[in-house]
């Protein structure tokens, strides 16, 4: 309770505790894009009990790391060197996530363009869909990569845990308050759907670059994604007015 009051008095403290807030949702939105994608492939009524799991256990796993934060800061040691860099266990970890979104990112483009073969599988009897186990599974898989990424970066910033356990609490929330709301404009928008793709796409070679050493600036990354939202944007709105004409068109009636 002491520490608590010495934070609360401190403004450092909620100075760290606002940039650690916004730093996690942010980093959040690549693990809400990817639990809202996979879960669109899910039959409806298990797609908002698949949302919470992933989202739970992504909160759950946060603050398991946060318990284990001596052995954390241990996985950016360097475990072995080749082609001139040391590879920690973070390195790896971090390639592969990013492996395994590259890969999940590109199934995905591709069964949104050759929708063809999914018919005909579906004609000869093929399951096409995806399993609700398999869909959590995959949620468990990337909520570990950027969980240890994001306390990573978290223990970087501050010393203190509260400050970080609270700041995880408040992005989770914040992911659990967004997630339906994300999904389902994603679900409605199919040219939305390509674009999320393709930010999982970049997110998932910035992961492999980050862990061949190769530094990517955060807010280049975000700046992209921002400026990608803002344009898509624009074509809906403009996509919704070209359907109003032709509407109000087709209401008008021709007089001879």
């Amino acid at each position: 309770m002491d520490d608590l009051i010495r934070l609360a008095a401190d403004p450092t403290a909620w100075a760290a505790l606002a940039t650690l807030i916004t730093m996690e949702v942010v980093l959040g939105i690549d693990n809400l894009i990817f639990i809202s994608i996979l879960t669109n492939k899910l039959p409806v009524e298990y797609r908002s009990k698949a949302r919470r799991i992933g989202i739970s256990a992504a909160l759950l796993l946060r603050l398991a790391l946060l318990g284990t934060v001596a052995f954390i800061v241990t996985l950016i040691q360097p475990i072995f060197t080749a082609f001139g860099h040391g590879f920690s266990w973070r390195d790896l970890i971090l390639i592969a996530g990013g492996l395994f979104l590259v890969w999940k990112a590109t199934k995905e483009i591709h069964h949104n363009v050759d929708t063809d073969r999914d018919d005909l599988a579906e004609a000869a009897g093929e399951k096409v869909g995806l399993g609700f186990t398999a869909a959590i599974g995959q949620i468990l898989l990337l909520d570990l990569v950027f969980s240890i990424d994001s306390i990573i970066t978290a223990v970087g910033m501050t010393d203190e845990i509260v400050i970080m356990i609270i700041a995880v609490l408040v992005a989770v929330s914040v992911m659990l308050l967004a997630a339906d709301p994300l999904a389902n404009f994603i679900e409605a928008n199919p040219s939305v759907v390509m674009l999320a793709l393709g930010f999982l796409l970049m997110i998932g070679m910035v992961l492999i670059a980050e862990g061949f050493g190769a530094h990517v600036p955060k807010g280049y990354i975000y700046a992209a994604m921002a400026f990608s939202a803002l344009v898509e944007s624009l074509n809906l709105l403009s996509r919704r007015a070209s359907r109003k004409r032709a509407s109000a068109k087709a209401r008008i009636p021709v007089t001879r």
